[in-house]
């Protein structure tokens, strides 16, 4: 389970960047509005025959952005998942405001990271909590740092996951690192590092088809700055 909460300058912004989470989350599963979470609220399910099972929710409160997903392993991700996780996210965006989020700056990503994905011009970057911080421009692309606590085990296990994106090992960031790119859904780049007990995902995710959505090379820099900071 992963839950991640973006704070935004404003709540125009909010509803801006909000659309663009429920278009990214729509190419992956069909969704529908839930009732009883902030100001809007977006839930669904990946199809019964999707290699990488996902149940999803992303709500809307003022200035705020909440997304909490589930990627169960050996069962499908259906309605009798989404409705526990529905509660969760009702929980959940009720206590927002005590997030440690704020902008301008990030102990994981920089402004020159975003060189070469984002426009500069427009860049806002976000600390959305102790463990994970985001990047957007006005056009809503985006580049985000997560971090959470997982076994070694666990992440091995995810490296043989398939699903429908072409994963490549990523040796040089240690023997746990692997890349997805070139996903069949979507236009995100994602990679994976582990150290000292935690994993970091460093995500790009363009609104449109993005040079950088083939391949790992270029976020492989950015990647690596993550990872020394494990």
């Amino acid at each position: 389970m992963m839950m991640t909460v973006f704070r935004n300058p404003d709540k125009d912004r909010a509803k801006e960047l909000y659309a663009t989470f429920v278009k990214t989350l729509g190419e992956r599963m069909p969704l529908s509005a839930v009732s009883g979470i902030g100001d809007d609220g977006q839930g669904g399910t990946s199809a019964a025959d999707a290699q990488r099972q996902e149940a999803s929710v992303v709500a809307l409160s003022g200035d705020y952005i909440l997304q909490i997903s589930v990627y169960p392993i050996g069962r499908r991700a259906d309605d009798a998942l989404l409705g526990p996780l529905t509660h969760v996210a009702r929980v959940a965006i009720g206590n927002v405001s005590k997030t440690s989020e704020r902008f301008g700056n990030c102990e994981w990503l920089t402004a020159a990271d975003a060189d070469g994905f984002l426009d500069n011009s427009t860049l806002m970057v976000q600390r959305t909590g102790a463990g994970s911080c985001m990047m957007f421009d006005r056009e809503g692309n985006t580049m985000a740092v997560a971090l959470i606590a997982i076994s070694r085990d666990t992440v091995i296990s995810m490296m043989k996951r398939t699903d429908p994106c072409q994963h490549v090992a990523i040796p040089e960031l240690g023997s746990e690192a692997f890349g997805e790119h070139s996903c069949t859904k979507g236009n995100a780049v994602n990679i994976y590092v582990w150290k000292n007990g935690r994993q970091a995902s460093i995500l790009f995710a363009p609104v449109k088809p993005h040079p950088e959505s083939g391949s790992v090379a270029h976020l492989k820099a950015v990647a690596g700055r993550v990872y020394g900071k494990l």
